[in-house]
């Protein structure tokens, strides 16, 4: 018995010792500080800002005409894909690619038929000698038609050119213009207040400022 004392004593001591002292533990608890917010209030100024860039109109965009003129120069349709009216690339490489067809066509049937023609002058065979009534005339009148048609498509090849040129410089000039929130060219109805006339379509030319 004086055994299972002594042993009961030994383990309540180890017990005791044990425990840990609740002013040993870190408070974990939220306790309200009196420290002064970080957080600042906007004042009116800067709300009113805030508003009103909110409300503003979005930026136009701005293009630069010798850059769009530059570009169209250096290769057909890489002004117009600048400006970003991408649907004019295919309408500017089809006119130029259709003349520059046309004049390589042209060009080699105007070979073949000088080459028929300065053989028949000097009395030797051509690929035209065995067809009837295929005179030095013929073939003389034939390849001058070839190289009228030759030059006649290099002409416009190279006014198409020029127009995707200007087309790009124009458009990147009126892009601005044409984009303006003042400024405003609609259809309207013309209603005549003082003549007998019934009322007709038109143009309306608004502009604000």
């Amino acid at each position: 018995m004086q055994k299972l004392t002594v042993l009961f004593l030994v383990l309540f001591s180890m017990m005791t010792f044990a425990q840990i002292s609740p002013k040993d533990t870190i408070r974990v608890e939220n306790y309200p500080t009196d420290s002064v917010s970080a957080k600042q209030v906007p004042s009116e100024i800067e709300v009113l800002t805030t508003i009103k860039n909110a409300n503003a109109p979005a930026g136009v965009m701005k293009f630069n005409p010798t850059k769009a003129g530059l570009y169209s120069a250096i290769l057909p349709g890489l002004g117009q894909y600048y400006n970003k009216k991408y649907w004019k690339i295919p309408i500017v490489w089809g006119g130029i690619g259709t003349g520059v067809g046309v004049t390589l066509w042209n060009q080699k049937q105007y070979n073949r038929y000088r080459d028929a023609f300065v053989a028949e002058l000097n009395g030797q065979k051509h690929e035209f000698s065995n067809i009837p009534g295929v005179t030095k005339e013929v073939l003389g009148r034939t390849q001058d038609r070839a190289k009228r048609q030759r030059d006649y498509a290099i002409a416009i090849t190279g006014l198409v050119y020029i127009l995707n040129i200007v087309d790009a410089v124009v458009d990147a000039q009126l892009y601005e213009g044409r984009h303006d929130p003042d400024l405003a060219l609609k259809p309207t109805v013309i209603f005549d207040e003082f003549g007998k006339m019934n009322s007709k379509a038109g143009l309306s030319l608004s502009y604000n400022f």
